[in-house]
């Protein structure tokens, strides 16, 4: 405080009593933030009482990411600082969700340790819009479905929406899960193993069979394939034979194995596990487990 009796301070003594320092202080001054109360005979900006007060808001707007434009509208009255916080979370939420996708990019690239060109794409990709997702997803369904009309019509929407669906904050897992689905649907082999797997789906399915068969067919694989193995039948075992006979009924066990075996190849187990994680059901509903169960039990039982 100066000795004038006036209580005025400098920006020294404004630092001391605020722990800021007299730089910053300045800055904030000469942004027009901190207009100083009045100038010292000598020429040295003075602040008072209520100096400290805005100066202390500044701080905490400060710290709390808004910018000198925004402080100087609340400090001058044209805005709340309800209003500001509002349009400052509308920001902040687009900033944590672009950082997600940073870091899911940055996480990737560690991971693999990829090059500038492989980051480059991947960056790319972790970037696109929900449209410009949806269209990858398409063409990789129009392409695995090709002239293939007696492809159950109900796997066939169920793969062209969900691969798209993430979220829109995912988590950095399935922001991960995303980046190895995306550059696994314009993975040629890929789409030659999916094409295979859609190829047996026709041919098993006749044009009166009922929308929506194959997907039963799964989801009773799983959970006749889970009750085995929660029970510890052997897939060589005779009860695994009885099992079969519940899953297949009247259908040609090798054919059936035939058919599994393209399901259960490590990339479309793959598939079906990104699938899982994007779409927020985890790892373990990819149901890597059950099919190989299923599968070891129809090449026991239909051996020569």
């Amino acid at each position: 405080m100066i000795d004038d009796g006036t209580g005025l301070l400098t920006i020294g003594e404004l630092a001391r009593v605020t722990g800021l320092t007299v730089r910053t202080i300045r800055y904030w001054s000469d942004e027009g933030a901190l207009p100083p109360v009045t100038r010292s005979a000598g020429g040295y900006r003075l602040y008072d009482a209520a100096s400290v007060a805005r100066l202390e808001l500044i701080r905490t707007l400060r710290e709390l990411g808004l910018g000198l434009a925004d402080v100087r509208r609340v400090l001058a009255g044209e805005t709340t600082v309800a209003q500001v916080a509002a349009t400052h979370v509308v920001a902040l939420d687009a900033q944590i969700r672009s950082l997600k996708v940073t870091r899911a990019v940055l996480s990737t690239v560690a991971k693999r340790g990829s090059d500038a060109e492989e980051m480059t794409l991947l960056n790319r990709l972790a970037r696109l819009s929900a449209a410009e997702r949806r269209r990858i997803v398409e063409e990789f369904v129009d392409e695995v479905f090709h002239g293939l009309d007696t492809a159950d019509p109900v796997i066939r929407e169920r793969m062209r929406s969900t691969a798209a669906d993430l979220p829109e904050e995912p988590t950095p897992e399935q922001a991960d899960a995303w980046l190895e689905l995306a550059e696994m649907l314009g993975d040629p082999d890929f789409r030659a193993a999916m094409r295979k797997v859609a190829e047996f789906n026709a041919a098993d399915r006749g044009h009166d069979a009922p929308a929506g068969a194959s997907l039963w067919f799964s989801r009773r694989l799983v959970q006749l394939g889970a009750e085995a193995r929660e029970r510890g039948i052997a897939p060589e075992s005779p009860e695994a034979a009885d099992v079969l006979r519940e899953l297949l009924g009247d259908a040609d066990p090798a054919t059936v194995l035939t058919r599994l075996r393209s399901h259960a190849t490590h990339q479309v187990a793959r598939y079906r596990e990104l699938l899982a994680v994007v779409k927020g059901t985890g790892p373990g509903a990819a149901y890597r487990e059950e099919f190989t169960w299923v599968v070891a039990a129809l090449e026991a039982h239909t051996a020569g």
